[in-house]
């Protein structure tokens, strides 16, 4: 059977797909979460990235010869030798949030506090999620990620939440990849997981049949 590798964002932590993941196996899928930096899984594979995990996906398509790719409100690629890790913006604004030593608050701390509010479900999961968080170095976002040649023509599909990623799903669109869109926020897999987990399963099914 195969294998879905739900990869969390390098920036959180497992707890965010933890919810989908419970779905997918109450339906019978087996199911692995993991980091995108060190994921590894045998036999046939789907790669479901979240998030930042994105970036991460075409290289992990190609080392595990993954059947697809599902996409899920992430980040894509660049079309070249490699990507950056962050758009100049974030940068920029990373930059004013690190200490002396060069390492950055976690990921819930880079914005302000009302911008996280109906971000989590309950603050039962918001604390669950928050102590995942590591503390990255400014220069994790600093390097560049290799990509392999024509990777965006591996099986693949885009599943968005609302307009967080909109510049990525008109890419997935242009691209001619399964998409499909759905009415919530970045962290919407918290709120609805099995929408997510009937979405991922829909996608994988255009990409398989």
């Amino acid at each position: 059977m195969t294998t879905l590798l739900l990869l969390n964002s390098p920036l959180v932590g497992p707890a965010t797909w933890a919810p989908v993941a419970e779905r997918l196996r109450s339906l019978g899928r087996e199911v692995l979460v993991a980091d995108p930096r060190s994921a590894e899984a045998a036999g046939q594979v789907v790669l479901v990235p979240h998030s930042n995990a994105g970036l991460f996906a075409p290289g992990l398509a190609d080392r595990l010869d993954a059947v697809a790719t599902v996409y899920v409100d992430a980040a894509l690629a660049d079309d070249a030798p490699d990507t950056a890790m962050a758009p100049s913006g974030l940068l920029a604004h990373l930059r004013t949030l690190m200490d002396a030593d060069g390492m950055l608050p976690p990921w819930s701390h880079w914005w302000p506090a009302d911008a996280l509010d109906g971000l989590y479900p309950d603050e039962a999961t918001r604390a669950l999620v928050e102590r995942e968080q590591p503390r990255l170095p400014l220069a994790y976002f600093n390097r560049r990620l290799p990509v392999p040649a024509d990777w965006s023509r591996r099986p693949a599909a885009y599943l968005a939440f609302g307009d967080t990623y909109a510049d990525e799903l008109a890419r997935a669109r242009a691209l001619g990849w399964p998409v499909e869109q759905l009415d919530g926020r970045h962290l919407h897999l918290l709120h609805d997981p099995d929408g997510v987990a009937a979405a991922i399963l829909r996608l994988e099914a255009a990409l398989t049949a």
